[in-house]
């Protein structure tokens, strides 16, 4: 009997443990980086279930010169009417460019608040500071707003950090100061931030992951205002009554039931309940004429791009299918007809949230978001609108500066090491558990499609005879994808070795990050250096670009497009590996990076090399292959700076002979895309010709494709700097750094090109064949002198070989097909433009 009564007890604790480590797994998000920093102060501070560490404690590392930080403090009456006022009472103060440094313990999505109140402190009054914030890779604050003294700020920002350490500087201006009372710096969910959103109009926009955000405004529509304490990831989101225009067509709603959270869709981390439930509800009459929009009125920038996200959730509807409304940002239409209880959202009192992306706002800066009526027929009218978040994007201007901290704070490892081993083997074994426990759970979640919130679970995937299972349309939960080609099997690489040439993905060697994941440099065991690209299980992109890069890159052979080595797709994993580009990508060599300028004559024979990896890819088979992502970042350079065309992902195959164009969802990267394509949403290799055309633009001019920050006229490259060109002054806004290298007669005739790229119809465009015929010209004038400057490249375009036609694949025996490829790819142009030259005729 006491044996068996032993046993139970036994099981009875193990229930308990096993209970304590799911609900430990269940719990909410942990952030792995958790800085809480009261500046300036030498006392922790207290602040609901959160405390701040003095900056002062071991585990922060400050960067100043000597007796050029101050440790100020005003008193409790100045703040006692702020929120989280105990951080307010104290400021660090620098009158020389100083920093904060935190050790990242991972990377990917952060929360970085920066806390400020300008209060007098002896002769210092900080209402007057002036000063900018930046980190290694952008700048947060180019010039500090300057609010009255009696106001705090809290300054938001989401930043993607792929460093190993985060190094916030504050740098003054002039003789000013800078100052700042708290900082934050904590881990967000990887996907809170997806890869890609709508395009206000017509579009998508890709990039998301990567971006940069500034958050302008949180609110909680139709409630009251949430604090720190009751969001999991410690936002505010403040009541909407300062916003809303038309109080009377609506009314504020709660629910007071549970919420059906639903996998794949909204939870907690993406906003809290008392977001969701609650609401403002539009008031319409089914026999009214019309029925006024429910209105909010923003401040914003004018002159930048914001990611609107909309949070849903119908807490009013008795039985699905009785709600139905439109979206609006400003007059356009960002959602139509739209239905929450829809299978693709889930059922009632499901959360849900919609992003938008609007490329540039009202120059008044005047931002207003509406929901109005659906004009279905026998529609009610009607409409809810739950919670709102408006982040910047793009806003970071100026130069960084970064005050690097002494390697002596590398002296505390051994003491933290010491501390961390003691608990080491209890942590493992929950770790484990809990890793079993999620993605078990992940592999049960269900695919939802496009229009909502995309799935964070993983497809498994097998890859013989390039056999995939991709998620549906609409209609259709789940389709089986086969493609005719053969696989060879000699591309598969264990994952085992992948493991070891990235000394198990170690965060040191990640060289950059995109939407499909991060790319890791890595050595093979013959030595090889390799690019790894390893797909984020939290991404927007999988399956569809995974499979795209094989089936191109595995019959492609051209040394101006990269080469793939190899791909893995053991463990549920899907990466790819790449030959490895010693020198990055062309658009880190023209501007945001600290590379040496590069020449006028480099810079034309790295364009020269990418136009020939894509005339090959339009030309080289019997159907075409539209790249569909033409941009600087995806121009690699070797370790000769020879380029070579990238990043497949997105690519189609284009249109049959008896057809002008492939009918396709528009995909690309915003300031690149083809207006037509945009409008039309029919592909075309001219819609690669006119993406280049803009990386064309970017070469000459060293600029980003769209930077918000500066005049309205100025934010996008194309629409500006073709301006100029049929002006005749594109000699007045290119790169400073070469200005005086070019030759007047390249210039014009680059310029010629340029603006034949970016017709606005396609048909008005050249080839890629024409273009590369051209760039060869341009560099021959370059080169040569004003000898040649009474040839006309484009008029003479059709006189030139016909080896710059069309090359079908059925010309091209499979055996032969690579050196074909390669002997096209290197045909000299030297000797048709000395016939052009040749004064004497032939």
């Amino acid at each position: 009997m006491d044996s068996t009564f032993r046993k139970l007890k036994l099981v009875l604790a193990l229930v308990g443990i096993i209970t304590w480590i799911i609900g430990t797994c269940n719990a909410k998000f942990t952030p792995a980086d958790n800085y809480l920093v009261n500046c300036g102060s030498t006392v922790d501070a207290t602040v609901g279930q959160r405390v701040f560490v003095a900056d002062n404690s071991q585990s922060i590392v400050l960067t100043t010169p000597q007796s050029q930080s101050i440790a100020a403090r005003t008193t409790l009456n100045s703040v006692s009417g702020f929120d989280n006022a105990e951080l307010f009472q104290t400021a660090r103060i620098f009158t020389a460019p100083s920093s904060y440094s935190f050790k990242m313990r991972s990377s990917g999505r952060h929360f970085v608040r920066l806390y400020f109140f300008p209060f007098l402190y002896q002769s210092y009054d900080l209402a007057s500071s002036k000063f900018k914030v930046s980190t290694e890779d952008v700048v947060l604050i180019d010039n500090f707003p300057q609010p009255s003294n009696s106001i705090s700020v809290v300054m938001e920002y989401s930043l993607n950090i792929t460093r190993d350490r985060l190094i916030l500087t504050f740098v003054p201006e002039g003789n000013s100061t800078s100052f700042v009372n708290a900082i934050e710096v904590v881990s967000v969910p990887d996907d809170l931030i997806t890869d890609s959103a709508q395009l206000l109009g017509v579009g998508q926009y890709l990039g998301l992951a990567a971006q940069p955000l500034q958050t302008f405004h949180r609110i909680n529509v139709g409630g009251p205002k949430v604090t720190a304490e009751n969001d999991t990831l410690a936002r505010t989101w403040f009541a909407d009554q300062s916003f809303f225009r038309n109080p009377t067509v609506a009314q504020a709603v709660t629910y007071q039931e549970r919420l059906n959270y639903k996998d794949g869709s909204a939870t907690q981390d993406d906003a809290p309940d008392s977001v969701y439930n609650t609401a403002r509800r539009l008031v319409g009459q089914r026999n009214a004429s019309s029925t006024p929009n429910m209105t909010w009125e923003f401040n914003v920038d004018g002159r930048s791009s914001y990611l609107i996200r909309f949070h849903f959730c119908d807490i009013v509807s008795k039985a699905a299918f009785q709600l139905y409304f439109d979206v609006y940002v400003y007059n356009f239409s960002a959602a139509k007809d739209l239905d929450l209880s829809a299978s693709e959202f889930g059922t009632l009192a499901a959360p849900f949230y919609m992003d938008i992306v609007l490329p540039s706002s009202d120059p008044s800066g005047n931002l207003t978001v509406s929901i109005g009526p659906s004009s279905l027929p026998n529609a009610t009218p009607d409409g809810i609108l739950n919670g709102l978040e408006i982040m910047k994007m793009n806003f970071s201007s100026g130069s960084v500066y970064v005050v690097k901290p002494p390697s002596a704070a590398k002296q505390q490892l051994p003491i933290i090491l010491g501390s961390v081993l003691g608990g080491i083997g209890a942590v493992i074994i929950v770790v484990v558990l809990c890793v079993v426990f999620r993605r078990k759970k992940k592999m049960k979640k269900p695919q939802t499609p496009l229009t909502s919130r995309p799935s964070s679970s993983w497809t498994p995937l097998s890859l013989n005879a390039l056999s995939f299972l991709s998620t549906g349309t609409r209609t259709t939960s789940r389709t089986t994808y086969t493609s005719g080609t053969n696989s060879d099997t000699s591309y598969r690489i264990p994952f085992v070795v992948l493991q070891e040439a990235t000394n198990h993905f170690d965060e040191q060697m990640v060289i950059g990050v995109g939407g499909f994941g991060k790319v890791y440099k890595a050595v093979l065991q013959d030595s090889t250096k390799v690019a790894v690209k390893r797909g984020n299980q939290k991404s927007h992109q999988g399956i569809r670009e995974f499979r795209t890069e094989i089936e191109l890159l595995s019959g492609l052979r051209h040394r101006h497009l990269v080469s793939l080595i190899g791909y893995c797709d053991e463990r549920n994993e899907m990466i790819l590996v790449y030959e490895y580009m010693e020198k990055g990508t062309l658009k880190g060599h023209l501007y945001g990076g600290d590379q040496p300028p590069l020449s006028w004559k480099k810079r034309l024979e790295i364009c020269i090399g990418a136009a020939r990896g894509l005339h090959y890819l339009h030309t080289g088979f019997a159907k075409s292959i539209i790249h569909r992502d033409v941009k600087s970042a995806n121009i690699l350079l070797d370790e000769n700076l020879m380029a070579k065309v990238s990043d497949f992902g997105l690519s189609k195959t284009g249109p049959e002979f008896d057809q002008t164009h492939v009918s396709t969802a528009v995909k690309g990267s915003f300031g690149y895309l083809d207006p037509e394509y945009y409008r039309r949403q029919k592909l075309t290799d001219k819609s690669d010709v006119y993406s280049f055309g803009v990386v064309l633009l970017e070469v000459i001019c060293a600029r980003p494709v769209i930077d918000p920050t500066l005049p309205r006229d100025m934010i996008n490259l194309a629409e500006w700097a073709i301006k100029w060109q049929k002006r005749g002054e594109l000699d007045q806004i290119i790169d400073k750094r070469i200005a005086g290298t070019i030759r007047p007669e390249s210039l014009r005739k680059y310029g010629e090109t340029v603006e034949k790229c970016l017709a606005e119809y396609g048909v008005e465009r050249p080839t890629m064949g024409d273009v590369l015929w051209n760039l060869e010209f341009v560099l021959q004038l370059q080169e040569a002198g004003p000898d040649m400057s009474n040839i006309d490249s484009m008029n003479q375009i059709s006189e030139l070989p016909s080896n710059a036609q069309r090359i079908s694949s059925l010309e091209i025996s499979t055996a032969d097909e690579s050196r074909t490829a390669m002997d096209y790819s290197q045909m000299s142009t030297s000797n048709a433009f000395s016939q052009l030259i040749n004064t004497e005729g032939r």
